[in-house]
């Protein structure tokens, strides 16, 4: 089939593509910059140029397409809120280019807010700013094919720019790697490239699901990814107060913890590559 994906040239994207290629699968990619559109291209994908704010080229790629992934989003938090409005107005644009059709449309979620040991069965937190589910239902109430693939705090890789890294500066600037004090909460983690498949293989069985969790490690302890830290930076580790974590400490002090048994049983997904603790043991995670 024929895939438009957002966000192509991105961390989570680009693998997306690289496994909708290897897989017989013809893309599309909406990129920003040259120099990925270069790099998309001679990967053997078309390079749609453009960005969420390009109505016409978002609709005229989406309708064109046999289905569609959205994975891009300004990951600014200084305009997280306006970020969010531009995400949830990206999904419902989307959606009108493929309704009449039986075309699906794949969004990208988080597990913030949820309960611990959440499923995908359960609902996303209403009071939660970022809308990507709550868009893909309104538009799967009008007949449009919509699904949310909901991704943890911790989408890991040599490269990762994500969470872990933000965590490693704070300890490297604060002299020590903390977790939060009495909370005792844990995160999940999946390797990029398990995640893109999660992707495809929803797409390639018809996108029967409301909710995907591509969740490979389901519960680690913030303590145990700390401790890691510590112990390959060479600093000392310790509980902290949430003040300690600033304007992450939300992030720092939530417990992301779900279940994804029945995404793995339904796509028949085995995560295959290293898990987040063997990643956060590579050096280059600390080359920057």
């Amino acid at each position: 089939m024929h895939v438009f994906v957002t966000g192509a040239g991105g961390w989570l994207g680009s693998m997306i593509v690289e496994d909708l290629l290897n897989n017989g699968h013809q893309v599309s990619g909406l990129v920003r910059a040259d120099e990925q559109a270069a790099r998309l291209t001679a990967a053997g994908a078309q390079a749609v140029k453009g960005s969420l704010d390009d109505v016409e080229v978002l609709k005229q790629a989406a309708a064109n397409a046999d289905a569609v992934i959205h994975t891009a989003f300004n990951h600014d938090f200084s305009r997280f809120m306006e970020n969010c409005e531009q995400d949830r107005r990206t999904i419902e644009l989307l959606g009108d280019a493929l309704a009449g059709s039986d075309r699906p449309l794949l969004v990208t979620s988080g597990l913030a807010g949820l309960a611990k040991g959440a499923t995908e069965q359960d609902l996303p937190n209403p009071a939660s700013p970022r809308k990507s589910e709550a868009a893909a239902r309104a538009l799967h109430a009008r007949g449009i094919h919509a699904a949310a693939v909901r991704l943890p705090p911790s989408v890991h890789g040599i490269g990762d720019h994500g969470f872990l890294p933000i965590l490693i500066r704070l300890a490297r600037e604060k002299g020590i790697s903390a977790w939060p004090g009495n909370v005792d909460n844990c995160w999940s983690g999946v390797h990029r490239r398990d995640a893109a498949r999660v992707y495809r293989l929803a797409l390639e069985q018809g996108v029967t699901e409301r909710i995907y969790h591509a969740v490979a490690e389901e519960s680690i302890p913030l303590r145990t990814i700390a401790e890691t830290i510590g112990r390959n930076l060479g600093l000392p580790s310790d509980e902290r107060e949430p003040e300690h974590f600033g304007w992450f400490a939300m992030m720092a002090t939530a417990d992301m913890t779900v279940s994804s048994e029945y995404t793995r049983r339904l796509l028949n997904w085995q995560p295959q590559e290293a898990d987040l603790l063997t990643d956060l043991n590579h050096p280059a995670y600390y080359s920057l």
